[in-house]
């Protein structure tokens, strides 16, 4: 099971810099619509619950995959820019 995560994060990691941006910046809008959806009053609270679930689960993926995606450099690289 190790090599398989291992083979799936070698693939990841040899993806551009320019794809990490874009997978970390998509992020984003799953974490505002998780939060957001909590606000409509017209969904049940199991709804809310299942909606929060997936909407934060798929934030958080596409958070760490394009980390990942990125890698040490990569983060330095794009933490120099915000810098600037």
């Amino acid at each position: 099971m190790k090599s398989v995560f291992q083979r799936i994060r070698q693939w990841l990691a040899g993806l551009s810099f320019r794809t990490g941006v874009i997978v970390l910046a998509c992020c984003i809008p799953f974490y505002i619509l998780s939060f957001a959806q909590l606000a409509f009053p017209f969904f049940s609270a199991e709804t809310k619950g299942v909606l929060w679930v997936v909407l934060f689960g798929l934030a958080k993926t596409f958070q760490y995959g394009g980390l990942t995606i990125l890698g040490v450099e990569g983060y330095k690289r794009l933490k120099a820019k915000f810098r600037r």
